[in-house]
């Protein structure tokens, strides 16, 4: 998160995002998106217009949501492949930066 304080970003690499310090808006979109990770079929327009009601316009929300299912996607195709964690939250959380990934082909 740009402009972070380290405490929050340790805070939201544990995902607790209740400790992070976060403004109404920024903690209602990822409660929203991790909502939208973990069980996107109970999503409803009330989700949506809450993050409304937060100051999210609906270009954000879009935008949110298709980040949010590219990353869904991209795990899905590395687990598919056995492709390993990199270790790259853990390094942010430290302020590392981490190494590039290992040479691998497909499996």
């Amino acid at each position: 998160m740009q402009g972070a304080q380290e405490s929050q970003i340790e805070a939201l690499c544990r995902g607790d995002v209740a400790a992070a310090g976060l403004d109404l808006a920024e903690r209602k979109l990822l409660e929203f998106v991790a909502r939208l990770t973990r069980e996107s079929y109970r999503i409803t327009a009330t989700d949506a217009e809450e993050l409304r009601t937060a100051g999210w316009q609906d270009p954000q929300i879009a935008e949110a949501v298709y980040v949010t299912a590219m990353f869904a996607w991209f795990n899905r195709v590395a687990d598919a492949f056995g492709l390993e964690d990199p270790g790259y939250l853990a390094d942010a959380a430290r302020g590392k930066t981490p190494p590039p990934p290992a040479e691998k082909g497909l499996a």
